[in-house]
């Protein structure tokens, strides 16, 4: 025994196993067959575009609320509520949309996320009219129950069916599906539908743009019916070949919840996580009032901006993935891009009202390149900091705190902009993204993870 912890031990000084799956099974019980599927990208690439048609929705409305609010005869605010009812809903339903994940598996969540995105697509159609407001709300409604079953995706996918150093990779593209699906939102609606006077065309360009969407979103839930599979065959790591093994009338879901919410370093991982990514939901839906306060009549350059903000994020979050993968160093890398996210915050904070939108596109990328590329680092780290518990109990946790604080943030930021103008409002995030570093400066997750380790050595033995 002694023996075997001495050379655990050696073997995590040259630096620790990704949440100690690659090491624990190896070397505690023989080795079982594995093998890496061509289809796991076909299923991760299936899953993206979900991920990227459900983000899209989001974002149809927040983008030009200056539009909407005309057509509608509505205020900032109820425009902004299309955005944030998908953080709203969210929240009461990540607890069943955990249960339904960990207890009957992925493709059962993907199925029932592509049929509600497919759904409310439809219904949101149906609202195309000036008087018809509250169904336009109804049809976000549906579509932001599609995004519980959808969001916390990637740990689990990438776990179930992708190698050991494949994993954070294959994490952080899932991740880019839901940033591909937010650039898409950002650049289409301000070309598909321009701030024309007459409200009858206005309404034709909505539903063309409504139409497209749809469209996309009902082929993309037949795909999920035909080709969307729950796990491999064969597993892809021995961690995966071990859990097989465990019995399922052994998990207790409440009873994962509970360890998960015990975990010290997990809960500051939470906090810290929501209230970055909290922050980049509400610049995202604030964007256009944002603009549009400096640059009136430039709509379309808001889209761009945004588009800038999500695809350098898109690239940040690929370099992390890659990064992780290969130094598994989790906490020195989520702390240096949390710091850099508030210096990008604080830059573009100071630099949005200077009159050069070219000096906004820049900065707006340098924010969103580290902002965005924190989203797959924090997925990571959970699993990094809970293992061996369930990646999507996890994701869903750390999803549900962003959006509570995105929802604060919005309304607070959305009333600080409009008495105070944008740079109050922008160092409003700032003030949180610096208790968010700090937070993740005190999460100690190499005592956390030999804790692991010894706990399942002991119960080996």
């Amino acid at each position: 025994c002694m023996s075997l912890l001495e050379n655990l031990f050696q073997c995590w000084s040259d630096g620790p196993p990704h949440s100690v799956q690659s090491l624990y099974p190896m070397e505690l019980m023989p080795k079982a067959e594995t093998k890496l599927y061509t289809q796991r990208w076909i299923m991760l690439l299936l899953f993206s575009f979900c991920s990227t048609s459900n983000a899209l929705m989001w974002l149809q409305y927040g983008i030009i609320s200056n539009i909407f609010m005309r057509f509608y005869s509505v205020d900032a605010l109820a425009i902004n509520w299309l955005s944030m009812i998908f953080m709203l809903t969210y929240v009461p339903l990540i607890v069943p949309g955990m249960w339904l994940m960990d207890v009957r598996g992925l493709r059962e969540a993907m199925l029932i996320g592509a049929a509600f995105n497919c759904v409310g697509s439809w219904v949101k159609l149906g609202g195309v009219e000036p008087d018809l407001f509250p169904v336009a709300f109804f049809g976000q409604f549906v579509c932001s129950v599609a995004m519980v079953f959808i969001l916390g995706v990637p740990p689990r996918l990438a776990s179930l069916w992708f190698g050991e150093r494949e994993v954070s990779t294959a994490c952080s593209i899932g991740v880019l599906g839901n940033q591909l699906g937010i650039a898409i939102g950002f650049l289409v609606p301000p070309i598909l539908v321009p701030n024309v006077e007459d409200l009858d065309e206005l309404a034709g360009h909505i539903r063309v743009m409504f139409y497209i969407t749809a469209g996309v979103a009902t082929f993309l839930f037949i795909l999920v019916i035909i080709v969307f599979q729950e796990r491999p065959d064969i597993p892809p790591t021995q961690a995966q070949a071990a859990a097989r093994l465990i019995p399922a009338e052994s998990y207790s879901y409440t009873s994962s919840i509970l360890c998960l919410l015990r975990n010290r370093p997990f809960i500051l991982l939470i906090i810290s996580y929501g209230l970055n990514v909290g922050c980049f939901y509400a610049v995202s839906t604030l964007l256009n009032q944002m603009i549009i306060k400096h640059y009136p009549g430039e709509e379309v350059n808001a889209g761009r901006i945004g588009l800038t903000i999500v695809i350098a994020g898109m690239v940040g979050s690929l370099i992390c993935g890659i990064w992780l993968d290969r130094t598994k160093s989790y906490k020195q890398t989520t702390l240096a891009v949390y710091v850099m996210s508030l210096v990008g915050m604080l830059v573009y904070a100071f630099t949005l009202s200077l009159g050069h939108l070219w000096v906004v596109f820049i900065t707006a990328g340098a924010l969103g390149f580290f902002m965005t590329g924190y989203l797959p680092l924090g997925f990571e780290f959970a699993v990094e900091l809970t293992y061996p518990e369930s990646e999507g109990t996890s994701s869903g946790l750390l999803n549900c705190s962003a959006q509570v604080f995105g929802i604060i943030f919005t309304i607070c930021q959305g009333k600080i902009i409009e008495h105070f103008g944008t740079l109050a409002g922008n160092l409003f995030l700032c003030a949180f993204l610096l208790i968010g570093t700090i937070l993740t400066g005190f999460i100690r997750s190499d005592l956390l993870q030999i804790f692991t380790l010894n706990k399942n050595i002991n119960a080996s033995l």
